[in-house]
């Protein structure tokens, strides 16, 4: 399998606070991979290591088995790290063709990338009026300019509508499937990242906490939800532990699928008036939030 991004034992120190703690991962080539964290999670740190932007304190990282920085190796890559900024007096078409020139990719498309992130209309207008979302777009059409093998996009949507985000999404899933561009995505907006990826790394205080295919970390995470007229505490009487109060008339059971019509039976038998019994799936929120807590609790 090939490696598109590895670290090894990275640590980045900034004064007391330790950005990256002995962080290691491997992120296989191809396909989308999200890494997903709060704020301080060392997601951005991470990116500017492997793309030779800053030098960890200890520990390595590599680009397609190169160490981090090597130009022959990030002339495969693109990158939004963060909301990308130009120079006020060139055009969005300015702008494109001059990283184009810089890069070495003289036959750059730069007018069908204004149109693929839906620029067209504005590749003639300086940036400096450009809005948030606006630049977003532009930074993700010099990202893929070139035609890397790999994209690191961080936070790639910030400050676009909810149409706006619907067609980034479905654009980097083209890449990805179509084209097959290695994109690596950090992102806050959960759902986007369980539409696109297909495995994500959980990080949290400079480590990652968990790891795995988006189906692989949800499954077997359902919880049936008991909706009654009576009193909740009839119910967690019976869970006896292996439940909790989900609002003032429902209860979330931790239970076995199986063990659910002998749970059912329980509840009537003890005179609980249920409404609805439902099975509850987990979502990537669920799992994500449950590791973050799970990790400050320890």
């Amino acid at each position: 399998m090939s490696i598109a991004l590895e670290a090894d034992r990275l640590t980045k120190t900034y004064g007391a606070v330790r950005a990256l703690d002995d962080f290691s991962l491997a992120i296989p080539a191809g396909g989308v991979f999200g890494v997903l964290g709060p704020n301080g999670a060392g997601k951005s740190t991470l990116f500017r290591i492997a793309l030779g932007l800053v030098r960890p304190t200890s520990g390595s990282a590599s680009l397609f088995g190169a160490p981090a920085g090597d130009i022959t190796a990030l002339r495969k890559v693109g990158s939004m790290i963060e909301t990308p900024r130009y120079p006020a007096y060139l055009t969005a078409r300015d702008t494109l063709t001059m990283l184009a020139l810089e890069s070495g990719a003289k036959t750059a498309d730069v007018a069908g990338w204004l149109e693929r992130v839906s620029l067209t209309h504005a590749a003639d207008r300086s940036t400096s009026g450009f809005s948030v979302g606006m630049k977003q777009r532009l930074g993700l059409a010099a990202a893929f300019l070139t035609k890397p093998q790999l994209v690191i996009l961080d936070e790639p949507t910030s400050g676009m509508d909810p149409a706006g985000i619907q067609e980034i999404r479905a654009l980097i899933v083209d890449l990805a499937k179509r084209e097959g561009v290695t994109v690596i995505l950090a992102s806050h907006q959960l759902d986007e990242v369980r539409r696109v990826c297909d495995r994500v790394a959980i990080l949290s205080k400079g480590k990652v906490v968990a790891e795995g295919g988006v189906a692989e970390l949800t499954a077997g995470e359902a919880r049936l939800r008991i909706t009654v007229s009576s009193p909740v505490a009839q119910v967690l009487a019976v869970l006896g532990g292996r439940g909790a109060a989900d609002g003032p008339d429902a209860v979330l059971a931790d239970i076995a699928r199986e063990e659910a019509p002998e749970l059912i039976r329980s509840l009537v038998t003890a005179g609980v008036d249920i409404v609805e019994a439902r099975w509850r799936e987990v979502d990537l929120e669920g799992v994500y939030l449950k590791t973050l807590q799970s990790e400050g609790a320890a």
